[in-house]
């Protein structure tokens, strides 16, 4: 039993080292998954199947997404939104200084 509980907290580890992270800034509140952020900085914690928002050391929303890659380099970040019922939704995160694109499932 203690094998597989100290196996879990390596593997989760593991996960939190390979997490690539950035800056973004949201000009107005927006939903990511069934979360609504407010407008305001925020670290991202990006992996290959899932986004974390974070503001502070408080973990703020977290939702799936795929990562890409574009044929350029962004010089910014850049998000964009999906109107939906007169909220914004998070679709796509372009993160400045690299050719990602972060797109929210």
């Amino acid at each position: 039993m203690m094998k597989k509980i100290a196996l879990l907290f390596v593997v989760m580890a593991l996960s939190v080292a390979f997490a690539e992270t950035y800056k973004v800034n949201l000009w107005q509140p927006a939903l990511l998954g069934g979360t609504e952020l407010k407008a305001g900085n925020y670290k991202v914690d990006v992996t290959d199947s899932k986004v974390v928002f974070t503001q502070g050391k408080n973990a703020v929303a977290e939702s799936p997404v795929r990562v890409e890659k574009a044929e350029q380099t962004f010089d910014k970040s850049l998000v964009r939104f999906e109107n939906e019922n007169g909220k914004y939704r998070i679709r796509e995160i372009r993160i400045g200084g690299t050719n990602m694109i972060v797109v929210v499932n």
